[in-house]
């Protein structure tokens, strides 16, 4: 398995190790608690050397690229972002990932364990084009910061923070090092910096100094999970259609012709779906083998009607604990709630994010 630039340097700085997104990298730094409770009230620094970067070159790669995913690439503005799908011809999710406008080329960031199955399928649709899709991840990392104090946490670092839109990105140095500060989706502050590997070691150290908390992807899955944000492989799987996932920022159905599109207006057109992806609460989920996990089955009156996909036990503030998960459920119990359950524990459905 890949280990991330990072992880040699974070070692040393008493890291444990992980397997997250297809890559080896840092899941706790000995407190996960405390990495959370960072990431949500103060501000947390953390690896994101699990992502790949490729990059589509050639004179034909926005309308080829228009034509393969569910997002806009055709009318994306220099240096702005958009989440996407990749679906096979019967509509169901290949990988996710984001798209970014560099100009000369377009920017593709993913998982480290999706970016060899999206080349290629990416390749088997390149025949006439003037495309090339390269994996650039050996020239470009990233480190992830967040939380109500990142901004100042830059600021004092040198580097100005704001404003920047959701999924956009400026071209920045950090000290004497380029970088790339994208502001990460969602509501509340975050940020990506994009450099060159033999920049990430001191940039991590400057945050740390700065005031930023080191956070492992165990405490950062807590965050994802609280957050509302499916991941690929776990949350979105391969036999979902997009409009189950409730990620409507991943669609425009004003784009024109894409790999999928036929099934996904079907499904607009019909009206909804039957199923949708949402968050739960969960009451006496239990602890080891009796614990509600991914993949447990949610039932009514005995019936399978959903299921898990990523179960959270949050630490809070009094001692206790809170336990949360994400899943699918059927449309009408989010609409008229019922008793429902998973295992052993009680669930009701929670709207997303979870206030906490």
């Amino acid at each position: 398995m890949t280990r991330t630039i990072l992880s040699e340097h974070l070692a040393a700085r008493g890291a444990r190790f992980g397997e997250y997104g297809g890559a080896e990298t840092a899941s706790s730094f000995g407190d996960p608690q405390a990495e959370f409770s960072a990431l949500r009230s103060a501000s947390g620094v953390f690896d994101l050397g699990w992502r790949a970067k490729l990059a589509a070159s050639g004179v034909d790669r926005v309308r080829w690229m228009n034509g393969m995913v569910t997002g806009n690439v055709r009318d994306l503005a220099p240096n702005r972002g958009a989440y996407s799908f990749l679906l096979n011809p019967q509509g169901h999710i290949l990988g996710d990932l984001y798209i970014y406008n560099r100009g000369d080329h377009l920017l593709l960031d993913t998982d480290c364990f999706q970016a060899p199955r999206l080349r290629e399928v990416f390749e088997k649709y390149i025949i006439m084009d003037d495309v090339e899709v390269t994996d650039i991840s050996e020239k470009l990392t990233a480190i992830g910061l967040r939380g109500p104090n990142a901004s100042a946490v830059l600021e004092k670092c040198g580097v100005n923070a704001g404003p920047l839109h959701p999924l956009e990105l400026r071209d920045a140095t950090f000290g004497d090092a380029g970088i790339s500060l994208v502001r990460a989706a969602g509501r509340d502050f975050g940020c990506e910096i994009w450099l060159a590997p033999q920049n990430a070691p001191r940039v991590w150290d400057a945050l740390v100094a700065a005031g930023a908390a080191p956070v492992g992807t165990e405490a950062l899955e807590w965050w994802r999970i609280a957050a509302g944000m499916p991941r690929y492989g776990q949350d979105i799987r391969e036999r979902d259609l997009p409009q189950e996932t409730e990620q409507h920022q991943a669609l425009d159905f004003s784009k024109g012709c894409y790999v999928g599109q036929e099934i996904v207006e079907r499904i607009r057109s019909r009206g909804q779906v039957h199923r949708k992806f949402t968050g739960f609460r969960l009451k006496n989920a239990g602890a080891g083998a009796s614990a509600a996990a991914p993949g447990t089955k949610i039932q009514s009156e005995g019936k399978d009607v959903g299921e898990l996909t990523s179960v959270a036990s949050l630490p809070q503030t009094n001692g206790t604990r809170q336990t949360i998960a994400l899943g699918y459920v059927r449309r009408e119990f989010t609409l008229h709630p019922k008793e429902l359950k998973a295992g052993e524990a009680a669930v009701t459905v929670a709207e997303l994010p979870f206030a906490l």
